[in-house]
């Protein structure tokens, strides 16, 4: 392995910071780490200051692995810049929804698919982060029972929307989401369709079905925003293929990567305790004959964004992907 790499972070906001501070708690072997953005100036990001650069092609010249922090909503620098830096010699992670559903993109949780991201042609695509959390506690469970059908609600911090979403439930403001946050529950997260989904409740359907290889896998999500600052909940609701009991799965979740399970099953783990912890919690859990239902909540902006994607790199380099999880 070579002494260090040269990284790139593309994005400042908040999914970006958490990425410089995922990059430093691992101890990626970094040679050198650039931020970039769209325009040039000095911020702080984990406590260390980066003077930042333009986000352009020729930024990429050197640089081993670029990640794309995403903006969830619009078409994200990746889709200007990504094949620009492929060009140059990069890898790069994306954890925008640009280019989650390409069918030449590998979609990855390294604790679910991580032999996909060996299929890349020079992007690996970072999930939703509602679908990681989803898919981390979903796969044991798939492996163990199989999988008939999944209804899923979900309760997402407005860290999710991105400082405009933390000012609007800090602040008062009413223009980050479609009605008023604080004091309020919000079911509507992006666009509705035709079919009456939204964009979050798509990815949610699509991506668990393209990670977990069941394209044909029925899903029915309903995502809603809450006034938290960080931590996704998700209340979840199984019928499995083959009949389980309670202990059965309380030893299958209770041995299964990225998850943390006290093995009480009557435990509540809530969005505080989340924060600040790369893993899935999970509790709530009831089992009938062959449906399971379960909570698990999980830290938005670190195993939802910047934990995995800093893990699919190490799955690219082969180093260690499991280290013990810490607050930062």
């Amino acid at each position: 392995m070579p002494e260090g790499y040269t990284v790139a972070v593309v994005g400042s906001g908040l999914v970006g910071e958490r990425l410089v501070a995922e990059l430093k708690r691992r101890a990626f072997p970094i040679k050198e780490l650039h931020v970039l953005a769209r325009s040039a100036r000095r911020v702080v990001l984990a406590g260390e200051t980066f003077e930042v650069g333009v986000a352009e092609p020729d930024a990429f010249e050197g640089v081993d692995y670029a990640l794309f922090a995403g903006t969830e909503g619009e078409k994200g620098a990746a889709i200007q810049l990504a094949h620009e830096a492929i060009s140059r010699g990069a890898i790069v992670i994306d954890n925008g929804s640009d280019f989650r559903l390409d069918p030449e993109v590998p979609l990855v949780v390294p604790e679910v698919n991580a032999e996909a991201v060996m299929s890349h042609k020079g992007i690996v695509a970072n999930p939703n982060c509602s679908t990681i959390q989803l898919v981390v506690t979903l796969a044991p469970i798939a492996r163990e029972y199989g999988l008939k059908k999944v209804v899923v609600s979900t309760y997402q911090a407005v860290s999710g929307a991105g400082r405009e979403g933390v000012a609007a439930l800090e602040n008062g403001r009413e223009d980050a989401f479609p009605k008023p946050i604080v004091g309020n529950a919000v079911p509507l997260i992006g666009s509705v369709d035709e079919s009456g989904y939204t964009t979050e409740e798509k990815k949610m359907k699509e991506e668990s079905r393209k990670i977990l290889a069941l394209p044909n896998l029925p899903i029915f999500p309903t995502a809603v925003r809450i006034p938290v600052h960080t931590g996704h909940c998700e209340s979840v609701y199984i019928e499995t293929e083959r009949e389980a009991t309670l202990p059965e799965v309380l030893e299958v979740l209770g041995i299964a990567p990225g998850i943390s399970f006290s093995g009480d099953a009557a435990g509540f783990p809530t969005p505080l305790e989340a924060e600040g912890d790369s893993r899935v919690f999970v509790g709530r859990i009831r089992v009938e004959e062959d449906a399971i239902g379960y909570w698990c909540v999980s830290d938005n902006l670190l195993k939802g964004a910047a934990t995995n994607a800093v893990q699919i790199i190490e799955s690219l380099i082969g180093a260690p992907r499991g280290v013990p999880s810490v607050r930062v």
